[in-house]
């Protein structure tokens, strides 16, 4: 159930004819949350704010963050209420993200950090393991 009332950047349709490629969409118990998250820790750009949506930029991609009232009539939703944690399993890798400082940011707002910053040899980057507050678990990674 859609809530906002504000107009949006551009039109849904327009939006979404102007994707392409591989895109995300995400699903939030608490977008404001979520918003901190994207905005201050991952220093993405908000393209689009509102208690529905996130539209977010960063890292040469493009995503959405969606409230959980917006899935109400999609059966999506109800499988992240029977997980324990939403995204299990799932990285959402930012290459040319600085993991030194989104690790020190997400720490300063209360983020948990999983694992790193440290290099993997193995993959040729130095990366991070952060945990946003829906659970999902995001990797900056630059080249070492």
């Amino acid at each position: 159930m859609k809530k906002s009332t504000t107009t949006p950047f551009m039109a849904a349709p327009d939006y979404g004819h102007s994707l392409s490629g591989f895109t995300v969409n995400l699903l939030s118990v608490d977008l404001p949350r979520a918003l901190v998250f994207q905005r201050d820790v991952l220093q993405a750009e908000i393209l689009h704010e509102d208690e529905d949506l996130l539209i977010v930029r960063g890292y040469g991609s493009n995503w959405m963050v969606h409230a959980d009232h917006t899935y109400d009539k999609h059966p999506l939703l109800s499988d992240t209420q029977n997980e324990t944690r939403r995204g299990a399993g799932v990285e959402l890798r930012l290459h040319g993200c600085d993991p030194d400082g989104v690790a020190e940011r997400a720490r300063d707002n209360g983020f948990k950090l999983l694992d790193g910053p440290r290099d993997q040899p193995d993959h040729g980057l130095r990366e991070a393991h952060i945990v946003d507050a829906d659970g999902y678990v995001w990797v900056p990674d630059v080249p070492v």
